[in-house]
């Protein structure tokens, strides 16, 4: 997978591995980006979350093991973040730094090599992301110079009065394997401090620990397929286990799901359009791919292609299998990409695809396409994307070298579903550049027709929704101020590794 790419996983409890030699936490967010409070960062010094969905198994041979149970990740948090870091260097000394996921039989799902890592102290390498009534994983990649202070800054954690201390010369503690819970859903384990002596400081220097015992993984959990589960699966297939994997990882055939989401729900504020099962189609090469049933009106096509140094292009095709604008017309490696198109009022979607590879095409409701929040969004390539708040501007940061093309369709008082209404603004630019858009209040539909390369996006000076914070999420949410437990969130920000 390369850096923005993304993919369906299945909603099972996922293995993820860590390598190589990064200290590792996750934070677990929600839809506006924040954490709630210090208990939604695992870290060793709090390896459970609250909730249970996800655990830190411990390091084995530079690979650090954790667990997201999907199934078990509270309502509230949309977002889960895999972030590595380092006190020794920065991650361009890291050699064969990437994140893998692995379903219960033991077969990768999701794996992403950071490839482009600079004088970065810490990164959000991946990410586990609500989409469609499912789940993805998306290669991040998202460096922080600033190290994990910067990092936990824009997500939510309150660091400004936590500087550390001058470290003095204390010895640290011998370290002791991590031994997780039995059960997932037991309550974090809060770091035990080392009782204070005279010639100890408040937090240890960083020290090169000496070689630790013989990682003892946690006892196997029998997976539990949820009932029912939102994915039908195949035949099993024998686990091989890859290299390094803590024997704790279940190696009985477990059913494995297939990536077929289950029908998405529409957020609350999002009520333009109808909701439908998505529907997924894969192929190699040229195709012209039909689609029953759906719905009339503008949906969302999710388009990824395996190719290199390959045109990708997709247009629509009338009852006479006449071809009209392109949707998508790209000359980008293994392209990547979502764009709007319109399903006929008889309900027949038809495409005409030309790719040279294989390929994976999913066809989703409009509500099921990236919310826009004041948190930094990256995507690769065209996307959309919707605004539910208030009136706010749109600033995008365009990395790649083609067009930029930006329509914005304000959907207030348009009360066809079928249909979208005219152009409200657009940009249609080329190369690299930034851009800011004033957005009308919600709800708004922002499409990026084109744009090859990579881009960052967020809102600026968002405003709360006149029809009231119900609508939108109104103000951007506001969070209770958390007086951190010593030894937690500030020994996760300026410890040493242990």
């Amino acid at each position: 997978m390369i850096k923005g790419g993304n993919a369906f996983v299945p909603t099972v409890p996922l293995r993820i591995a860590v390598r190589n030699g990064v200290d590792v936490a996750v934070l677990l967010l929600t839809e506006q980006g924040r954490v709630r409070g210090d208990g939604d960062i695992v870290f060793h010094g709090a390896p459970v979350h609250p909730s249970g969905a996800v655990r830190l198994l411990g390091e084995e041979s530079g690979t650090v093991w954790l667990e997201a149970g999907l199934t078990a990740v509270e309502g509230e948090i949309a977002r889960v973040l895999v972030v590595g870091s380092t006190e020794t260097g920065s991650m361009r000394d890291m050699p064969g730094l990437s994140v893998e996921a692995f379903a219960p039989d033991g077969t990768s799902v999701a794996r992403y090599e950071v490839t482009d890592a600079g004088g970065e102290t810490a990164m959000v390498l991946g990410e586990l992301y609500r989409r469609a009534g499912g789940w993805k994983f998306r290669a991040v990649g998202q460096g922080y110079v600033n190290g994990l202070a910067g990092l936990a800054k824009d997500h939510g954690v309150d660091v400004a009065d936590h500087a550390p201390a001058a470290p003095a010369q204390a010895q640290p503690p011998a370290p002791v394997p991590f031994q997780p819970p039995a059960g997932a859903a037991q309550a974090p384990v809060p770091f035990q401090a080392p009782a204070p002596g005279p010639q100890q400081a408040p937090a240890p220097a960083p020290f090169q620990p000496p070689a630790p015992a013989p990682f003892q993984p946690p006892a196997p959990v029998p997976f539990q397929a949820p009932a029912p589960a939102p994915f039908q699966a195949p035949a099993p297939v024998p686990f091989q286990p890859p290299a390094g994997m803590p024997p704790s990882v279940p190696t009985a055939a477990v059913p494995q799901p297939a990536p077929q989401p289950a029908v998405p729900q529409p957020a609350p504020d999002w009520t333009f359009g109808p909701v439908f099962e998505p529907y997924t189609q894969t192929g190699r090469d040229g195709e012209v791919i039909t689609v029953n049933g759906l719905p009339p009106g503008p949906v969302v096509v999710d388009l990824a292609v395996d190719a290199k140094d390959a045109y990708t292009g997709l247009w629509p095709l009338t009852r006479f299998n006449k071809e009209e604008s392109s949707l998508i017309n790209s000359t980008e490696d293994n392209f990547r990409g979502r764009v709007i198109a319109m399903v006929p009022d008889n309900g027949r979607l038809r495409l005409r695809l030309r790719a040279d590879g294989p390929w994976r095409l999913q066809v989703q409701p409009l509500a099921a396409a990236r919310r826009l929040t004041e948190a930094d969004m990256e995507g690769f390539g065209p996307d959309v994307l919707l605004h539910t708040g208030g009136t706010a501007d749109f600033a995008i940061r365009y990395r790649g070298s083609d067009n930029l093309i930006i329509y914005v369709y304000e959907l207030a008082g348009h009360d066809d579903p079928t249909t979208l209404p005219d152009v409200g603004s657009s940009v249609n630019e080329i190369g690299r550049r930034r851009e800011t858009v004033p957005l009308p209040e919600g709800p708004v539909v922002v499409h990026l027709m084109m744009a090859d390369g990579p881009w960052q996006a967020r809102l600026k000076d968002l405003e709360p929704h006149s029809a009231g914070p119900s609508y939108g999420g109104g103000a951007p949410a506001t969070f209770p101020e958390v007086l951190p437990e010593p030894g937690k969130v500030q020994n996760w920000l300026r410890r040493g590794r242990r």
